[in-house]
């Protein structure tokens, strides 16, 4: 063996070691096939991370299910409803008064919108069937969407085939790492995402609380390039609406975007039923982004953004969820713009609507229930305090012959758990007064 110079004896035969040891598998390896390489010990995977019922989210799901049932108390979602839901719906066979729909203006059910839908599938099919930008365009998505622009007072507008979706793909896209979006700390799910996926920063300020909104943007402003300030019309869990003038004159100021989330101011706010611009007389171009959803008060599914000519045909050319999406079905399109329309028409289902809210919210503060901020257009929460008691009370009505769901934890934080009532035009003053005549006695 050959000396190996410069090596202290121990590297040496450690080297020579590992040579001989080489030369051993070549020789025993089969002709054509590579030597075997020492067996490296591979660390075990932990069998919850590739088994769904191991995952954390649902096993926190499972011990929140379990321990109700340990209760007593029985899941209260995904109730089947058997035919059209308003102010009453049908379930299990039975008749109930119904304050768990969004059918505000009972649009949805309306014979004119329903023979629209109709109309559309006889003439365009069930689908599209493609995206709007290669093959899916169709006449009625133009129609409905320059309705709705025209209504906001506004360049153009864009629908989306969900209103979650408008949100994260409007925001995710036109916003980045060098941006800020303020938001009410209320703000719903899908402004949250949408923030997540563009990388900006977040900060959320104080429930309408417009002076401390100002103050981070004093200190904020200058770090960031764009600025976005986020809203709602309604707060969906609180009935309540921001000041929207003093938000206007501060995104000015600073040089900041505004977008309003309209979902469920539309055909709520305003002597017409135009919203929180009607609501406040604003000029439509003073907010940049319009967002509502077609769900609700237009009976249909999907999402709008409204504004400038350039806002929308940016979005419409590059923001992923409408590029790579396929267009709207004719019917939900054609359904929508009806829906906008009759809403024009008889202006006095919103009149109603207004009043209808308005007497649930006077009659449940009488009876000593806690409806918190709501303003009683067409959103009343009920807070119970805990999320068991919410799920509770809701069992305790739906047992009476109401159907009122239960907002739990942690879709707000548990002490402001509730029942959330949607009020629709088609309530009676009657039947609201037996609800909370219910609920009190329930509560007591």
């Amino acid at each position: 063996m050959k000396k190996l110079p410069g090596l202290a004896a121990g590297i040496k035969d450690k080297i020579i070691q590992q040579a001989l040891e080489r030369k051993l598998r070549q020789a025993s390896a089969p002709a054509g096939q590579a030597p075997a390489r020492p067996a490296e010990k591979k660390a075990e995977i932990p069998e919850e991370h590739y088994r769904f019922h191991l995952h954390p989210g649902y096993q926190q799901l499972r011990i929140i299910n379990d321990g109700a049932q340990r209760l007593g108390v029985k899941n209260p979602f995904f109730k089947l409803h058997e035919g059209k839901a308003g102010a009453d719906t049908q379930i299990n066979g039975r008749e109930y008064v119904n304050y768990a729909s969004y059918n505000y203006l009972n649009m949805s059910g309306d014979p004119v919108v329903a023979a629209a839908a109709k109309a559309a599938i006889d003439r365009y099919g069930t689908s599209v069937s493609a995206s709007r930008l290669v093959s899916g365009e169709r006449p009625i998505h133009r129609e409905l969407e320059m309705e709705i622009a025209a209504l906001y007072g506004v360049d153009d507008a864009i629908s989306f085939v969900s209103g979650h979706a408008t949100n994260v793909s409007t925001i995710g896209y036109l916003f980045g790492p060098r941006d800020l979006v303020l938001h009410d700390e209320l703000i719903h799910n899908s402004v949250l995402q949408g923030i997540q996926l563009s990388g900006a920063r977040r900060l959320p300020f104080p429930h309408n609380d417009w002076e401390s909104l100002d103050t981070i943007l004093n200190e904020q402003r200058h770090q960031f390039e764009r600025v976005l300030i986020v809203l709602e019309g309604i707060y969906s869990m609180d009935g309540d609406f921001p000041d929207l003038p003093r938000f206007i004159e501060i995104k000015q100021r600073h040089r900041a975007f505004l977008m309003v989330d309209e979902a469920h101011s539309l055909g709520v706010m305003g002597a017409r039923g135009y919203g929180i611009r009607e609501h406040f007389g604003v000029d439509g171009k003073d907010v940049d982004i319009w967002m509502g959803t077609l769900s609700k008060t237009l009976a249909g599914c999907g999402g709008y953004i409204a504004g400038e000519t350039a806002l929308v045909e940016h979005l419409k050319f590059l923001a992923p969820g409408f590029l790579y999406s396929v267009g709207m079905p004719p019917s939900v399109a054609a359904a929508s713009l009806a829906a906008l329309r009759r809403m024009k028409e008889v202006p006095e289902r919103v009149t109603a609507l207004q009043a209808r809210g308005k007497f649930f919210l006077e009659q449940a503060k009488a009876a000593g229930i806690d409806t918190g901020t709501s303003t009683g257009l067409a959103v009343v929460p009920a807070i119970m305090g805990s999320s068991l008691k919410a799920t509770r009370m809701s069992a305790a009505l739906f047992k009476q012959g109401i159907n009122v769901q239960p907002i739990l934890y942690p879709a707000v934080p548990e002490k402001s758990a509730r029942l959330r009532f949607f009020i629709s035009c088609m309530h009676t003053e009657e039947g609201i007064q037996r609800t909370l005549e219910v609920l009190a006695s329930a509560l007591r």
